[in-house]
C-alpha cells in the first residue's frame, strides 16, 4: 500500500469518526452532516490568521465597514433560508429566528460598521500638571490579533455573528468554532462572511466538537470569547490562564423578576410569560424565578397561568407556533428532573410539567409552593419552567433576587420608575430591565455580560469594542534641552522642590497658582 493511499484512508476514517450529525429537535430527523476540524488543521488556521492579521489591521475602518455591510446585505437578502436553518436545527419558532437572531445581527452589523472608528479612534487625554510641562499623552486601541469565538447552540446565529462582526471591525482576524449541536447554522455564518468577500484567513470557520475547541484553546490565539455553561467556562478560564491568554465568558443565568405591588398586572404578566418561555426557556437571560408582592400574588399568578395555557406548542416551521421544542435531549431531561423534584416535594404544578413527543417538547410550566432549596429555584433550568414565590417588601425582594450565584439579568415591574431605579441599583446583575424582559441583547449600543457565576467581560457596545483591543498609551516629551528635575543627582534642593510641588498636586486652585513659579524656576535650572 502506498503512503498516499494509507494517508487517504486514515483521513477518511478520521472524518467518519469526527462526523457531526445535525438533528431537527422537533422531528428527530437528520438534517445533515458536518466534518469536524482536526487539531493540526486548527493550528494551521491560527497560523494563517496570524500571518493575515497585519494587513487586515492596516485597512481603514471605512474599508472594513464595506465588508461588514456586504455581509449584512447578504444576511437580509437570504433571510428566509437562514431563518429556516436556525428553526430546523435549534427548534425556535420561525418568528424568533427572525426577531432574535437575524434582525439583531443585522442591526449590530450596521451599528458596528458606522461607529467603530469613532469609538476606537485615538484620543489625547489631560494629564494635569504635566500639561504645563508641554507633555502629552495619546490613548489608542490596537487590535488584539486573532480572536477565537466559541459559540452556543441556543442563539447559534446572533451571538457568534455579532461577536465576530465587532472583532473584525476592530481589526482582528476571527476563528469561529460554532456549537456541534448547530453546525449547519455555523455553515450559514461562514457562507455569509465568504459572500461578503472576507478572506478565509481573516474569518475562519472551524466546525467540530470538544477536540476542536481544545485545539483552539491551546493554539497561539490572542483571545477567547466563550458563551456557554459555567462548567465549560471554568475550564476555558483555567486553560487561558495557563497560556496567559485573555478570555471573556458569558455563562449561565438564573434571572429573577420582581413584580412590585404597584405593577401593571396585565403588562407584567405578559412580559413574564414571554420572558420565561421565549426560545423554550433556553436563554441565559430567561426569567427563571419570579417574586411577586404578596398583595397581588393571587391575581398575578392567575393571569400568568391563563396566558401560559394559551401558548401554542409545535414545530417552529409553523408560523402559528409560540413555543418549539427544546434543542437537546439532555436539556429536556434537566427540565423534567426539576419538575419531578418539585412534585416529589409537594410543590404545585399549576400548568404544564410534562414532556411531549415525538421531539424534545416540554410543556411551559408554572410552579408555586417552592423556595430556594428546590432545584427549579436554585439551579439553572434552561427550560420552560417558571417557579413563583412571594415577598413582603422591597428589601426582602432584593435579598431574594440577589440570593443566586448567577448575575446576568434581573427584571423589575413597577409603575414607580424612581423606586424601580433605586431597587435596580441594589441588584447584582449585568443588566436590570424595568418593565420589560430579556431583549436588550438585541440593542448593540448596550453592553452584554454578567457578574458572579454568569461570567466576566462584555460584548456589544463601546465596552465590547474595548475588550477586542489592547489599550495603547503613547506619552511625548517634546522638550529635550531641559532635563526632568526628578532625575539624578538627588539633593536637598530637590527634596524642597518636591515638598512645594505637593501643593500643586493636592491643593486648591490658589495653592497651584502660588506654587507655579517654583515649578518654572526648577525647570529653568535643570538644563540638559
Amino acid at each position: 500500500m502506498s503512503i498516499c493511499s494509507a494517508a487517504g484512508r486514515l483521513t477518511t476514517r478520521w472524518a467518519k469518526m469526527n462526523e457531526i450529525i445535525s438533528t431537527n429537535p422537533a422531528t428527530l430527523k437528520e438534517l445533515g452532516k458536518v466534518t469536524g476540524t482536526p487539531e493540526q488543521k486548527v493550528k494551521e488556521h491560527v497560523s494563517n490568521a496570524k500571518a493575515s492579521h497585519p494587513s487586515w489591521a492596516r485597512l481603514s475602518f471605512e474599508k472594513r465597514a464595506k465588508y461588514l455591510l456586504k455581509a449584512r446585505k447578504y444576511l437580509l437578502d437570504n433571510i428566509d433560508d437562514i431563518a429556516l436553518t436556525i428553526t430546523r436545527e435549534n427548534g425556535k419558532p420561525i418568528a424568533e429566528s427572525i426577531s432574535a437572531e437575524i434582525l439583531p445581527a443585522a442591526d449590530l452589523f450596521y451599528w458596528a460598521a458606522i461607529n467603530a472608528e469613532k469609538i476606537l479612534s485615538s484620543k489625547r487625554i489631560c494629564i494635569g500638571i504635566f500639561n504645563l510641562m508641554l507633555r502629552r499623552s495619546i490613548i489608542s486601541h490596537q487590535p488584539l490579533g486573532v480572536v477565537g469565538v466559541i459559540s452556543p447552540w441556543n442563539y447559534p446565529f446572533s451571538i457568534p455573528a455579532g461577536i465576530a462582526a465587532m472583532a473584525l471591525m476592530a481589526g482582528n482576524c476571527v476563528i469561529l468554532k460554532p456549537s456541534s449541536v448547530t453546525p449547519l447554522v455555523g455553515n450559514k455564518i461562514n457562507e455569509m462572511f465568504a459572500a461578503a468577500g472576507f478572506p478565509e484567513s481573516v474569518f475562519t470557520h472551524i466546525p467540530g466538537g470538544s477536540e476542536t475547541g481544545e485545539a483552539l484553546l491551546n493554539s497561539r490565539i490572542d483571545k477567547i470569547i466563550f458563551t456557554g455553561s459555567v462548567e465549560i467556562g471554568k475550564h476555558i478560564a483555567a486553560v487561558c490562564s495557563r497560556n496567559m491568554v485573555p478570555c471573556s465568558l458569558e455563562l449561565g443565568g438564573k434571572d429573577a423578576a420582581i413584580i412590585r405591588a404597584d405593577a401593571d398586572i396585565e403588562h407584567a404578566s405578559s412580559a413574564v410569560v414571554w420572558g420565561t418561555y421565549t426560545n423554550a426557556g433556553q436563554c441565559c437571560a430567561s426569567i427563571e424565578r419570579a417574586y411577586i408582592h404578596e398583595s397581588i400574588a393571587e391575581k398575578f399568578i392567575a393571569e400568568v397561568v391563563k396566558k401560559t395555557g394559551k401558548l401554542r406548542m409545535g414545530n417552529g416551521e409553523d408560523t402559528n407556533t409560540d413555543i418549539g421544542p427544546m434543542t437537546t435531549l439532555s436539556q429536556l431531561q434537566i427540565a423534567e428532573a426539576h419538575v419531578e423534584d418539585a412534585r416529589r416535594r409537594g410543590a404545585n404544578i399549576l400548568c404544564g410539567g410534562n414532556k411531549r413527543g415525538p421531539g424534545y417538547f416540554f410543556e411551559p410550566t408554572v410552579i408555586t409552593g417552592v423556595d430556594h432549596t428546590f432545584a427549579c429555584v436554585n439551579e439553572e433550568s434552561f427550560g420552560p419552567l417558571l417557579p413563583i414565590m412571594t415577598f413582603k417588601d422591597d428589601r426582602q425582594a432584593i435579598q431574594l433576587a440577589n440570593y443566586s450565584e448567577y448575575g446576568l439579568n434581573a427584571y423589575i415591574f413597577t409603575k414607580g420608575i424612581k423606586a424601580g431605579r433605586q431597587m435596580a441599583e441594589q441588584l447584582r446583575a449585568g443588566t436590570v430591565i424595568i418593565n420589560d424582559a430579556v431583549y436588550t441583547h438585541a440593542i448593540p449600543q448596550t453592553p452584554w455580560g454578567g457578574v458572579k457565576h454568569s461570567g466576566f467581560g462584555r460584548t456589544h457596545s463601546a465596552w465590547g469594542f474595548y475588550e477586542l483591543t489592547n489599550l495603547h498609551h503613547i506619552h511625548i516629551n517634546p522638550i529635550t534641552f531641559v532635563k526632568d528635575f526628578w532625575w539624578y543627582p538627588y539633593d536637598i534642593k530637590l527634596v524642597n522642590t518636591l515638598k512645594s510641588l505637593s501643593k500643586t498636586l493636592t491643593g486648591g486652585i490658589f495653592d497651584k497658582i502660588r506654587s507655579l513659579p517654583q515649578l518654572l524656576k526648577t525647570l529653568s535650572f535643570n538644563k540638559s
